[in-house]
Formats: C-alpha cells, sequence, structure tokens
C-alpha cells in the first residue's frame, strides 16, 4: 500500500525512540518537526528535521509550540507525543518534587499539546495521535515510583482520549516498548543485545499509522526478547 507523506510532529525527538520515529516518517518524504530542550545536535546532523526547542514540562512553552506550528502549516497529521523522563526511586525515598516533575514532563506536556493541537484536527476529520507510554504504565516495578505512576497516567489519557475521538476520524494509538537501547540505559554493564533497538519502536509506529482509515491499533505491546529486565 502506498502511504502519502504526512506532516508530523515528534516530542522529545533529540535521540532514542523519538528520533528513530522522526528518522523513519523523514525517510518516506514526511515533513517531520521535532521537539525537545537543546536541538542543537539534532539539527547540525539531520537537516531534513524541522527542530524547535521546547521543554515539555512548561505549559506556557508548549502553548508556544502549538500555535507555531498551527501557524506554519496547520495541525499535524500524527502527532507522537514521545517527551519524558525517568527519575529512579520509590515513592516513600524519592526526593521531594520528583512526583510533580514526572506528571509534568511524561503527562502534562502530552495533554496541553494535543488540546492545543485537536481543535483543528477534529475539524479537519482526521489524523493520528501516537502515545509512547511504556511497559511501566501497566506493570508496576519496583523503584519506579512516580516515573510509574506518571507512565499510567499516560496510558489513561490514552485511553480516554481513543474513546473522545471515535466520532471525529481521529486514530489514537498507546505505543508501550520494554526496555530499548536508548540513553535511559546509559552506564549499564548488560549487552546491547538485550535491548530492543529503537529503530524497531519506528517501525511499529509506522506500521500504526500506514494502516488506512479504517483501521486503529489501539494498543502495541512490545518487550525484548528475554522479557522484561529486573
Amino acid at each position: 500500500m502506498t502511504v502519502a507523506p504526512a506532516r508530523v510532529l515528534v516530542t522529545g525527538a533529540s535521540r532514542g525512540i523519538g528520533l528513530a520515529i522522526a528518522n523513519r516518517f523523514a525517510a518516506a518524504g514526511s515533513r517531520v518537526t521535532i521537539c525537545a530542550r537543546d536541538v542543537s545536535a539534532v539539527a547540525r546532523e539531520h537537516p531534513e528535521l524541522e527542530c524547535i526547542a521546547c521543554d515539555m514540562a512548561d505549559k506556557a512553552r508548549v502553548q508556544a509550540l502549538a500555535a507555531r506550528v498551527l501557524a506554519d502549516g496547520g495541525a499535524p497529521e500524527l502527532l507522537v507525543n514521545n517527551a519524558g523522563a525517568y527519575l529512579p526511586g520509590s515513592i516513600h525515598q524519592e526526593a521531594d518534587g520528583t512526583f510533580e516533575a514526572m506528571i509534568a514532563v511524561n503527562v502534562a506536556g502530552a495533554y496541553h499539546l494535543t488540546r492545543a493541537l485537536l481543535p483543528e484536527m477534529i475539524a479537519r476529520g482526521s489524523g493520528t495521535i501516537l502515545n509512547v507510554c511504556s511497559t511501566a504504565s501497566i506493570t508496576p516495578y519496583v523503584n519506579g515510583g512516580s516515573y510509574g505512576i506518571a507512565k499510567h497516567a499516560l496510558h489513561g489519557f490514552n485511553k480516554t482520549l481513543r474513546e473522545e475521538l471515535k466520532p471525529h476520524g481521529i486514530r489514537v494509538v498507546a505505543l508501550l516498548p520494554g526496555a530499548t537501547l536508548t540513553d535511559s540505559w546509559a552506564g549499564t554493564d548488560l549487552p546491547d543485545e538485550r535491548f530492543m533497538p529503537p529503530e524497531d519502536i519506528a517501525e511499529l509506529a509506522w506500521t500504526a499509522w500506514a494502516l488506512s482509515g479504517r483501521t486503529v491499533v489501539e494498543e502495541l505491546l512490545v518487550r525484548p526478547m528475554l522479557g522484561d529486565i529486573p
């Protein structure tokens, strides 16, 4: 099936899964805009991507990002809410402010950006929103703390959005990857083979996008071949 190029916005795409998704769509001819707190390196190395600096934990900056995107061609056909951060710790021991920080970057940023772009997407009657959740969205684990809470909340956001947008022709997809070889695992002594490559996650995002408008992949749960890393 031939898939027409699209306008794509990917958050948190300076590296890892976000950058892999951005590159996959750019390679297919799509106009891809990415954002991250620091986009200087990716702008130099990937001139094919449109790069905007934005801290997704800052509501005002997220709203400014949305306004800029809308003014420069309108709402994207595909929005990938990928921005996130991980701070380990147990709920009773993690530093004060960890909860607020995890909610801000992992949930609130996606919420505010999606809300700002949705009116135009609804008026158009089409589009796809892909929320990069995690296996931590469905499986709590020790030392996950507020990160796990935030990822569960993002999964709930995805489910609610899916129900709300059914009548409007907008697909909502939850991507739930397990351990992926990104900077989140920097310093580990585990071999690369124990992790999924981010390019595999990007290919799944592409597959979910490339289906006809009559079909939606509601959830994609993927883990390394040997399962979760304890």
